[in-house]
């Protein structure tokens, strides 16, 4: 569930999803752990919910895997 009714917003993946698409607009495109740790610079998230929220942004249209296995920003 993507909006639990039982938690605090700052759990949900929408909520942690902004800090990584903020961390993947600075760069553009970049390795899958050097974008989770500069996510866990600004926002202190284990790794899958920051698996959680690529998911998400990859549904949305947001980031895609290039053909060398980076994660990119597709706007």
């Amino acid at each position: 569930m993507l909006i639990p009714d039982n938690i605090h917003p700052e759990r949900t993946i929408y909520f942690n999803g902004a800090f990584v698409l903020k961390a993947i607009q600075n760069k553009r495109i970049a390795d899958m752990l050097d974008l989770y740790i500069e996510t866990k610079a600004s926002r202190e998230m284990s790794m899958p919910v920051f698996v959680l929220c690529l998911d998400w942004l990859f549904l949305l249209n947001l980031v895609r895997l290039n053909d060398h296995g980076k994660v990119e920003l597709c706007i």
